[in-house]
């Protein structure tokens, strides 16, 4: 028998992780972040197309022998805009000629999974199209769907869920610029009521990215900026982050105590050089190993070809993306008589002296750097100060 109870204990298992590719056009980062992450994941769910509201499809373009050649399943994954009520007969031989053309292609499909973020009244329609659609597929094709918090106190999701044989709750959400992108303490809460609800397997899918979020005057979300660009804008804008250091937390505790029917973890998504608004790859692969995340932030001043005249730059030297200081300040007895912030900083000045002030949130990658502003002081050596 044992002495101590905590040493009869079990270490956590690390639950399965597969990851989003979510790309419409491949860039050879994609192919690369993959094979960098391979030993990390066990699957890729990949962006195959996109139904428009306008009934328009847009399909990507991925690279074949990069899906081809790996040694992990693959979901095809269709997106539905949420807007969209073309759930008939052409949107189903739609997903099933493209689950053929990937085949055609040699790519190794274990299932397919529809995204389609529909109001709750939708549900039944919903319910009804998968039902279709399973019955097209053979039993070797799996079919999954990404499932949303808000239709939780519905009486219609067990009996969608009942249609799948997998699903895949999103926990990230755009609600509330005050709860941010994630918020660990309501994903739980989440998944205790997801549980509940299906007896299938399930997963769910955690956020590594960012986004910019804009509002109009009534409050209303007007654009949602995340992997790609939008030229649109509201009156207030904020960009959102998911922190490592939270998800990781969050990440802990779901290998500690899952939830009943938890099977594993899908990251949203796949980070690539190209994606600016993802964590890098060093967080990343920190995170999903279960390994310490330790950011290392510093600021210097280095000198241009104009006398006295410096650019003020923040580095992280560590392996964890960490957010942006919230303060960096020049010490007044540098002697700088003009000064100024850029990349979302701003100068301002208390008793103390000069200072630059974030002016939005965001992240510092690992292993990059960011020029903040720039300074021109009396004194070749310029004393910063960083305050979060």
């Amino acid at each position: 028998m044992c002495g101590v109870l905590a040493a009869c204990q079990r270490a956590p298992q690390a639950l399965p992780q597969q990851a989003y590719i979510w790309q419409r056009q491949w860039s050879p980062a994609v192919a690369a972040a993959m094979q960098a992450s391979d030993q990390l994941v066990r699957g890729w769910r990949v962006l195959a197309a996109e139904l428009t509201s306008q009934r328009q499809w847009k399909t990507a373009n991925p690279d074949w022998e990069a899906l081809k050649t790996t040694q992990h399943a693959v979901v095809m994954v269709v997106r539905l805009d949420g807007q969209t009520d073309s759930l008939d007969a052409a949107t189903q031989n739609h997903v099933t000629g493209m689950l053929a053309r990937w085949k055609q292609q040699g790519v190794p499909v274990a299932g397919v999974e529809i995204d389609y973020d529909c109001p709750t009244s939708q549900l039944p329609a919903y319910r009804n199209f998968l039902t279709g659609l399973r019955q097209s597929l053979d039993r070797d094709t799996s079919l999954s769907i990404t499932a949303l918090p808000t239709w939780l106190n519905s009486p219609e999701l067990s009996k969608l869920l009942a249609v799948t044989d997998e699903s895949v709750l999103q926990v990230h959400a755009v609600m509330n610029p005050r709860q941010g992108l994630f918020d660990a303490e309501r994903a739980q809460a989440w998944l205790k009521a997801y549980a509940k609800q299906t007896s299938h397997p399930w997963r769910v899918a955690l956020p590594s990215y960012s986004t910019r979020v804009s509002w109009d005057d009534n409050g209303r979300i007007s654009t949602v900026e995340s992997e790609r660009p939008l030229l649109a804008s509201g009156n207030v804008a904020q960009e959102l982050t998911a922190s490592p250091t939270v998800v990781s937390a969050f990440l802990a505790q779901l290998d500690k105590d899952p939830s009943p029917g938890l099977v594993g973890v899908v990251w949203f998504r796949l980070p690539t050089e190209d994606d600016v608004r993802n964590w890098s790859q060093p967080t990343w692969q920190a995170v999903l190993a279960r390994q310490p995340l330790k950011p290392a932030v510093t600021v210097e001043a280095l000198a241009t070809a104009q006398a006295g005249l410096h650019d003020l730059t923040l580095r992280n030297n560590g392996n964890a993306d960490s957010a942006l200081p919230l303060i960096v300040r020049i010490d007044a007895a540098s002697a700088c008589d003009a000064a100024d912030g850029i990349n979302g900083y701003a100068l301002e000045a208390d008793a103390q002296g000069k200072y630059l002030r974030r002016t939005r949130e965001g992240l510092l990658r690992a292993g990059y750097q960011r020029n903040i502003g720039w300074a021109h002081c009396g004194q070749q050596h310029i004393q910063l100060h960083v305050e979060h």
